[in-house]
């Protein structure tokens, strides 16, 4: 059985994104306007106002933070 790499993170990588809320930096990918990846440093989790309590999710700050971003083409939107 051939597997194939994994070339996502190399057409599109992660981004820095700051929350506009805060001022924490995340790394983020936008796949789609509805999926997002969002990789949290330890500094980030630590300084976020609303910690997200589980590790996985955001808070609506950063969310929106991202959005922004995304509008303004400061990161990559796939389709």
């Amino acid at each position: 059985m051939t597997v194939r790499p994994d070339v996502r993170l190399d057409e599109r990588p992660m981004r820095p994104v700051r929350c506009l809320r805060c001022g924490v930096e995340v790394l983020v990918r936008k796949a789609s306007w509805e999926q997002t990846s969002i990789q949290w440093s330890t500094s980030a989790m630590a300084g976020c106002a609303d910690p997200p309590p589980d590790g996985y999710s955001t808070c609506p700050a950063l969310l929106e933070s991202i959005g922004v971003a995304a509008a303004k083409g400061e990161i990559e939107v796939g389709t």
